[in-house]
């Protein structure tokens, strides 16, 4: 274990955390993340064990050191495959390794893992079992309380028994069933409804267990609400991404009770080293700035922010020009 690692308490960390999101938790995201909560967890996209084992795509799991604390979410349904990219992922110098046992969409079911994996805890229990002897670092599992026609009230406290057994003692618990057939990953947002009391059910049977808890949590205080219930953390996912200030820069203080609240314009300045250095390195300014749409949310100035970011940052060659113009729409007081 490395000592950047070493300096991170996960059960701690993860009284607050980023869901992973495809398509939106990339490294870029993840630094301007950090730079608003030095202790909220933070999780990569999911990223496929076949993807890293075959399709050599270990490129996927780079990240920069401040992101630190980080976890990868792997999903798979090998054990032996999963047990190599769990190597790699610990090689890179992640700081958890969690396997996605909740994802409902029909890409991630093709492949036989996801929440599909929820109709099989025996096999989630030989894949984390495999990671687990192939790492150095924690093995998580995020899962749902059950998929399709499921009792969640059965197969929820099942799967935490049979994964427990395996070595597991972290779980997050999306609050709500998963459908793989008639329903899009969209509209499974919001259908079925939540069952938080089976999830605050969990924590009383398994008093054991760190369990965090997620779906539908759009605010701090709402978190810190789930916190006096008796959950160990509460996972947020599009409110963090969609309104980064007022869940992260809140977020030391609030849930952590430590100091660190900044401006969102300190952290836009603060963006900008790390900005020049992608540029430097051939990438585009869309590829970071694309993640900080909505750091002025519900702020005087935030829509002009919005549309010359979002258009500027498109055009060849764009540069910290864009940002600097997309700050003077802003009163400085933002």
């Amino acid at each position: 274990m490395t000592d950047e690692r070493e300096q991170f308490h996960l059960s701690y960390n993860s009284r607050l955390s980023v869901a992973p999101m495809m398509d939106w938790t990339d490294r870029h995201c993840r630094y301007f993340h950090r730079l608003m909560s030095a202790h909220t967890l933070l999780y990569t996209e999911m990223v496929t064990a076949p993807a890293l084992v075959r399709g050599q795509a270990r490129h996927l799991l780079a990240f920069d050191v401040a992101e630190h604390p980080v976890a990868v979410q792997l999903g798979g349904s090998d054990p032996a495959e999963l047990a190599e990219a769990t190597r790699m992922c610990c090689e890179e110098g992640y700081d958890e390794v969690n396997l996605n046992v909740g994802c409902p969409s029909d890409r991630v079911q093709s492949g036989t893992f996801g929440a599909v994996l929820m109709k099989t805890p025996d096999l989630v229990a030989d894949c984390v079992a495999a990671m687990r002897a192939a790492g150095s670092v924690e093995v998580t599992v995020k899962c749902r309380i059950g998929v399709d026609d499921q009792d969640p009230a059965e197969v929820l406290p099942a799967i935490l028994q049979t994964v427990r057994a395996a070595g597991v003692t972290r779980f997050t618990i999306h609050a709500r069933k998963a459908w793989l057939q008639g329903l899009s990953p969209k509209e499974n947002r919001d259908v079925p409804p939540l069952d938080y009391a089976l999830v605050h059910a969990m924590k009383r049977d398994f008093p054991d267990l760190h369990l965090s808890i997620n779906g539908g949590i759009e605010s701090l205080p709402e978190a810190q609400a789930q916190l006096a219930a008796g959950m160990d953390g509460v996972m947020i996912g599009r409110a963090a991404y969609n309104d980064p200030a007022e869940i992260l820069l809140g977020a030391d203080e609030v849930i952590f009770g430590q100091p660190g609240r900044k401006t969102a314009r300190q952290v836009a300045e603060e963006m900008k080293p790390y900005i020049a250095r992608h540029l430097a390195g051939g990438g585009r300014l869309h590829s970071v700035t694309r993640h900080m749409l909505g750091l002025f949310s519900g702020q005087p100035g935030a829509r002009a922010w919005r549309r010359v970011l979002s258009e500027g940052a498109t055009r060849p060659q764009a540069g910290l020009e864009v940002l600097d113009d997309a700050l003077a729409q802003l009163p400085r007081a933002a």
